[in-house]
């Protein structure tokens, strides 16, 4: 794909803020603005707070600010929105965390030439990597087989901090789901988007500088990862995948040994999972499974 075919792209970026994080948010949106190739315009969404002072990039940010906190997926999809409908006013949309960092000015460029030069290729799960270390968590590589982060790779599933997305998934896919609020909210896009013929990439080259942290340091952490697993089941999977799936992850979290109070908050979650609504269920294709399954992530897992 010829250069003037990646640059014709449009990228915008989403920012989602609580207010708390006034220093690290700036740092973001420099290093965004910083980005080689035409400007990126950031969207930051006060999620039920003010939006901290940004005034000195006003030339490249909008700010929505939210009377609520809807949420991670809630949030986002405010943040997609502010570019049309489906963000379609832009061609990829870049989802960063707020105390994250882009490390390098070519990301927005990398993406571009990679959407022009691959049709099928719908989201980019960029690697994370702590500022002072360099080292990437296990956890932050979306795969099996995360021993090596520096590997790329096709994945099935990305980051939802540290991500681009190519607009057309949401309008073919749908958006993320509002109702997860916290937790898995980008797998239940993911599958939605290989359901609808979408690939997903890992891309080691593409790094967002995030401090090392542990998911757990969030209060609702084992009643919504519990919660939102069951509704991703309900919501995406074929009849009899559901309780092999959930009868896999009930396994694993055994394993791993819990704390009491964390064991009984995860099952609380589960219990909720199955007496909820959990939006609309469009469970996907058998092809999907066996795609999926040949990626090296069957949905079971």
């Amino acid at each position: 794909m010829s250069a003037m075919a990646s640059s014709s792209l449009k990228v915008g970026a989403v920012v989602i803020t609580m207010g708390n994080r006034p220093d690290e948010l700036r740092a973001l949106i420099d290093s965004v603005a910083k980005q080689d190739g035409d400007p990126v315009e950031v969207v930051v969404v006060g999620n039920g707070s003010p939006v901290p002072d940004v005034a000195q990039f006003s030339s490249v940010v909008r700010t929505v600010e939210l009377p609520e906190n809807l949420g991670i997926p809630g949030g986002r999809n405010v943040g997609i929105e502010a570019f049309g409908p489906s963000g379609r006013d832009v061609d990829i949309l870049l989802f960063l965390d707020d105390d994250g960092l882009l490390a390098h000015h070519d990301t927005a460029e990398l993406c571009r030439q990679a959407f022009a030069a691959d049709p099928k290729l719908g989201i980019i799960s960029f690697r994370i990597a702590d500022p002072d270390t360099g080292e990437t968590q296990r956890r932050h590589v979306p795969r099996l087989r995360a021993s090596d982060p520096m590997r790329s790779s096709r994945v099935t599933t990305f980051l939802g901090g540290a991500n681009a997305v190519r607009t057309r998934v949401f309008a073919e896919a749908g958006a993320l789901p509002d109702e997860f609020f916290y937790a898995h909210e980008e797998t239940d896009l993911a599958w939605r988007a290989l359901d609808a013929g979408w690939m997903i990439d890992y891309r080691s080259d593409m790094v967002l500088y995030h401090p090392t942290t542990a998911p757990s340091r969030h209060a609702v952490y084992h009643r919504m990862v519990a919660r939102n697993r069951v509704w991703l089941a309900r919501r995406n999977l074929p009849v009899p995948l559901v309780p092999v799936y959930l009868g896999v992850w009930l396994l694993l979290t055994l394993l791993r040994r819990p704390s009491r109070s964390a064991l009984k908050a995860w099952f609380g979650g589960f219990r909720e999972g199955w007496t909820t609504p959990c939006g609309p269920r469009r469970p996907m294709k058998w092809r999907t499974v066996w795609r999926l399954t040949r990626l090296g992530r069957p949905p079971v897992i």
